[in-house]
């Protein structure tokens, strides 16, 4: 079932029509899809030297408001079990089979999520709990993805993506880069619009022009030759893609084979992940992917255990613990962020399932990042008079704080008011000093 299939399952009608509508905005052609890019420097400080220390950056949505409760368990609070009589994870001192496994003395993680622990143990994964926009509470997927997306809640004007603006920002890492992001996506994601070489590709390993495959060589010149007689934007954007189809094409990413044992799961995000270590490793100069991980709007038979939750979270474990297995010793510094909209009511609702919320889970990953724990930034609690409007995990921790500290220290770019326009970030230590 991919992962469209479970949206429309499970997902509330907005998350059903959103679906659609990305799906419509995005499949446009490659060259309208290129055009977006705006053809502008912004007026920030650029290095005049090429970089090859700063860490490639993975950003995940999970798009569909991710039930931070279920994926992460406060196992010691005793309203988490009361607040979810048939849609609970056993204690981990429980004698169950489906017993939570424990992270730390207050925090823990159901068995479907067991993949991460070898990251987690060896301080490479950081698990962050009752995250969010602070500045926003739309239960909107519309709306609070959007806002996610562009780095800053409630502003219609700014269409660009903080990790486009992020590459805007900073010089390539490499002197003559084809490709510095890709989203695995039909079109580019919000995350990474501004961006300049960077391409939506869905599957980097048949990454073509459509049509025959007998004429694909003339119809390759022909659009080679109009356009290198254009004008910029469309010209560097076509001559972007004419570069790339050629440079994937020469990569036979089919035949990759990932390190360290490695087994993804042959999913969308499974093989996406997949893709995109092996670009990594072709050393063609990628600095940001991004890639989508959806079916997490559950309202109804979530069952963390068994159910629909329960595959969600294992093929986003198993799919991240290959992708660290394979990147984390190849000498290619890689830090992975993975992110939802919202969170769900902390009480399950009369379907066995959740409703729109606030607060959830966020995890970032890499050598670089100081995991190893989970981290809140003051944990709100769960009793009534503790939730958010008598119902929701309160956010006590915004993404952009996160994301602001690994964009300056591990991106290695300063120009935080523009990548994070009006927000000041606190840090809270989620990034090692020295990798």
């Amino acid at each position: 079932m991919t992962d469209h299939d479970h949206a429309h399952h499970s997902g509330c009608s907005e998350y059903r029509d959103l679906s659609r509508r990305q799906f419509l905005a995005t499949s446009a052609t490659l060259s309208a899809a290129a055009v977006v890019f705006p053809d502008w420097l912004p007026r920030i400080t650029l290095a005049n030297h090429y970089s090859s220390t700063r860490d490639i950056m993975v950003s995940v949505f999970m798009r569909g408001g991710v039930d931070g409760l279920a994926m992460v368990i406060p196992h010691t609070a005793a309203e988490y079990y009361a607040l979810r009589p048939t849609i609970r994870t056993p204690a981990p001192d429980s004698l169950a089979a489906n017993r939570a496994i424990a992270l730390d003395d207050s925090f823990a993680i159901p068995p479907a999520m067991q993949a991460l622990l070898p990251a987690y143990q060896a301080q490479d994964l950081l698990v962050m709990h009752a995250v969010g926009q602070r500045t926003n509470n739309s239960r909107s997927h519309f709306d609070a993805q959007r806002y996610m997306e562009v780095g800053k809640p409630v502003d219609p004007d700014l269409t660009t993506g903080w990790l486009g603006r992020h590459l805007a920002s900073v010089p390539p890492t490499h002197a003559s880069p084809v490709l510095r992001g890709i989203g695995l996506s039909s079109g580019l994601p919000k995350t990474l619009v501004g961006a300049r070489q960077t391409l939506p590709i869905s599957n980097p390993a048949s990454y073509t022009i459509g049509g025959a495959s007998n004429t694909r060589a003339a119809r390759t010149a022909l659009l080679e030759a109009n356009y290198t007689e254009s004008v910029n934007p469309l010209r560097a954007a076509a001559l972007d893609a004419l570069g790339t189809i050629n440079l994937l094409a020469s990569l036979n990413i089919n035949g990759y084979a990932p390190a360290n044992g490695a087994v993804y799961p042959n999913t969308s995000f499974g093989r996406g992940l997949r893709s995109i270590a092996a670009l990594i490793k072709a050393d063609i100069g990628l600095e940001a992917a991004s890639i989508d991980i959806g079916g997490w709007d559950t309202h109804a038979s979530q069952d963390p255990n068994g159910g629909q939750m329960a595959q969600r979270m294992l093929e986003f474990s198993q799919s991240l613990g290959a992708f660290w297995a394979d990147v984390n010793d190849t000498g290619y510094p890689v830090t992975t962020v993975a992110v939802s909209e919202f969170g769900r009511n902390a009480r399950e609702n009369g379907s066995a399932g959740t409703d729109h919320g606030r607060g959830t889970v966020m995890f970032a990953m890499g050598r670089g990042i100081a995991g190893g724990r989970v981290y809140t930034a003051g944990w709100p609690g769960l009793a009534t008079a503790q939730l958010e409007d008598r119902r929701d995990l309160r956010v006590t921790l915004d993404y952009r704080d996160v994301l602001a500290e690994i964009v300056q220290n591990r991106l290695e770019n300063q120009n935080l008011g523009y990548v994070f326009p009006d927000w000041t970030p606190t840090f809270h230590g989620v990034t090692r000093a020295n990798a």
